[in-house]
């Protein structure tokens, strides 16, 4: 009966967790449907909203990965690292060329989110941007 109840449980948990995407483009285990990401808007470069999420980044945490295409065309950057023992991506992307839009996403290690470190991130990042 034991063994019978752990694998239900099991069962449930696998169904449960599965991958979801980030906003770095990759995929990550996690619980779906569940909200893990906030958005700001900056009167600011990609450039130099890139180069403050990752000071951010650097300076809470440890900076893993980062994705800066060779195409000068392309106006998005993208970064992963841990911040709190939290899985954390930031995307950087141009709506014209004086705005850029950051997205900040954070996960815990079991997959679920982290709204509290993903707001905090996000407002250091506009923070780094005044200074």
């Amino acid at each position: 009966m034991k063994t019978l109840l752990f694998a239900a449980f099991a069962g449930i948990v696998l169904v449960v967790t599965g991958c979801v995407g980030t906003v770095s483009g990759t995929k990550a285990g996690g619980v779906p449907f569940i909200q893990d990401r906030m958005q700001g808007k900056y009167n600011r470069s990609v450039d130099q909203v890139y180069a403050a999420a990752k000071a951010v980044v650097l300076e809470k945490g440890v900076l893993s990965n980062e994705y800066i295409p060779h195409d000068t065309t392309n106006t998005v950057r993208a970064l992963s690292g841990k911040v709190n023992q939290r899985n954390v991506w930031i995307r950087v992307e141009s709506v014209d060329p004086a705005i850029s839009l950051v997205t900040v996403q954070a996960r815990t290690k079991g997959g679920g989110s982290d709204l509290v470190l993903t707001h905090d991130l996000e407002k250091l990042i506009a923070l780094k941007l005044v200074q």
